[in-house]
């Protein structure tokens, strides 16, 4: 008998060293993975010291595009950077360093370069905003001639864009401890704050809703839903620091009046205003998020109003809500309700992550008709971008919904088939579980930097699954 028992007990220790041990060689592949396709997207998308980047690469004809990245699409570079520095740290903390001491330089050094390099979509420019008329230095869409003289004024510059800017600067800073990064982000967030409808409604309360961009009257899910983590995130960093800000809010007589807050008081009090915004306009009736607030009255140029002899924006009304539903557009709320409840303990936000992880995943994943026990995401347009920051969420989600852990499942199996059955120079196609389309190779550069995000990102969860077990 008591053999039995040691035999038992041995095989159990053996079952869970096997198991560690598998683990950490997914941890190490998918480190090794991501970086392999990082590599790849720098050498084949991006050229020269200033990093111009190629929107699309060919690598079955070697050919990349004349056609140059967006911002949106150069902060795509930036994000993947981010995510393999955090995996690397995290595998140096649980006694893993060789990845990390091997590494880890290259990419601090290559996030310097690429931060450097995000100047030439700069630019400064003269905006009349609902509270002020001010001088911004931000980003535009297109990248300019040279650094600091890239066109952002009206339609040039979105507030998306800015918003997942700031998110990755946050992440920055949060990785190397520079606060030029945290400088940046705070003057990004004034500058989208700036952009919040605070005029007022008929009972007196705010408008609210961030427009697309200054240039832009319709209200998007894509320019409210990703602010809400980052403000959350600055939020937490000063919540015991007496740092102070001032603001312009409008009186009920229109006036508009200067106010003084803790920092940590008003990035919070704007993470929940929109988030509520959102919640109460955009949502649908399956539980995920259509795309914007439009049908503008009477019509879709920006409005202005003079009070007491100063020019301010007006509102615009919006009566009609338009599709269709984006992955992104759920999951940045599902983020942001993550990190809502987590700084503020209501169950509200707790009750919107269950629902909205479900509801999510019932939607946007389809059972694979082809390949059994494969889950398949949309992937025309810019949806595999999109379904990234659905499986983020899905991270994020995870701590309070154990029922993600199968969402999340779904991501890397997709990944480690694509990148087993139909890599090439390391990097991947469109449609990671039908492979190359012989009519059109062509693949946007930001889902390489997608797929590589995504695999360091799955790397930090597994470690992190770790960590939270042997506490």
């Amino acid at each position: 008998m008591g053999c039995n028992i040691q035999q038992s007990n041995k095989a159990k220790k053996n079952r869970h060293t096997n198991i560690s041990q598998q683990k950490e060689t997914l941890i190490t592949n998918n480190i090794i993975r991501s970086m392999a396709i990082t590599d790849a997207t720098f050498k084949h998308y991006f050229k020269g010291d200033n990093q111009v980047m190629a929107r699309f690469y060919n690598p079955i004809e070697d050919k990349s595009s004349s056609e140059i990245g967006s911002v949106w699409m150069y902060s795509a570079s930036i994000e993947a950077i981010n995510t393999i520095l955090q995996a690397l740290k995290t595998q140096k903390l649980m006694g893993k360093d060789s990845l990390h001491n091997i590494h880890y330089n290259r990419y601090e050094n290559l996030l310097t370069r690429l931060y450097d390099n995000l100047e030439y979509y700069s630019g400064t420019f003269e905006h009349t905003s609902f509270t002020q008329t001010k001088d911004w230095t931000v980003y535009g869409v297109n990248r300019g001639a040279k650094k600091g003289q890239a066109k952002v004024a009206g339609i040039e510059n979105v507030y998306d864009d800015q918003q997942w800017l700031i998110r990755e600067l946050l992440h920055s800073y949060k990785i190397t401890d520079n606060k030029h990064y945290l400088k940046k982000a705070e003057y990004l967030t004034e500058y989208v704050i700036d952009g919040w409808d605070s005029t007022l409604d008929a009972f007196g309360k705010p408008n609210g809703g961030i427009p697309w961009g200054p240039g832009y009257t319709t209200k998007h899910s894509c320019s409210n839903g990703p602010f809400i983590s980052p403000l959350i995130w600055l939020y937490e960093l000063y919540k015991d620091k007496n740092d102070e800000l001032t603001y312009l809010y409008i009186s009920p007589t229109g006036e508009r009046i200067e106010k003084k807050v803790k920092k940590s008081s008003y990035y919070l009090q704007f993470a929940k205003d929109i988030y509520h915004w959102q919640k109460s306009k955009l949502i649908r009736s399956d539980g995920i998020y259509d795309d914007f607030l439009g049908g503008c009255d009477p019509d879709c140029a920006v409005a202005y109003e003079v009070v007491n002899g100063t020019t301010y924006r007006a509102n615009t009304k919006l009566k009609d809500v338009v599709g269709p539903a984006y992955s992104y557009n759920t999951g940045t709320m599902l983020s942001g309700a993550v990190d809502l409840f987590r700084a503020t303990s209501n169950k509200e936000y707790l009750e919107d992550v269950k629902s909205l992880g479900k509801m999510s995943f019932r939607y946007f994943a389809k059972e694979s008709n082809t390949l059994p026990g494969y889950y398949e995401y949309a992937t025309s347009g810019f949806n595999n971008w999109f379904n990234g920051v659905l499986m983020r969420a899905f991270i994020d989600a995870n701590t309070y919904d154990p029922n993600t852990e199968l969402y999340i499942e779904t991501f890397q199996k997709n990944l480690d088939y694509g990148y087993e059955k139909f890599a090439k120079k390391n990097l991947l196609p469109t449609n990671l579980l039908h492979g190359w389309d012989p009519k059109n190779a062509d693949v946007e550069g930001m889902f390489q930097l997608t797929f590589a995000a995504e695999y360091a990102l799955l790397a930090t969860y597994e470690m992190g699954k770790i960590i939270s077990t042997n506490k």
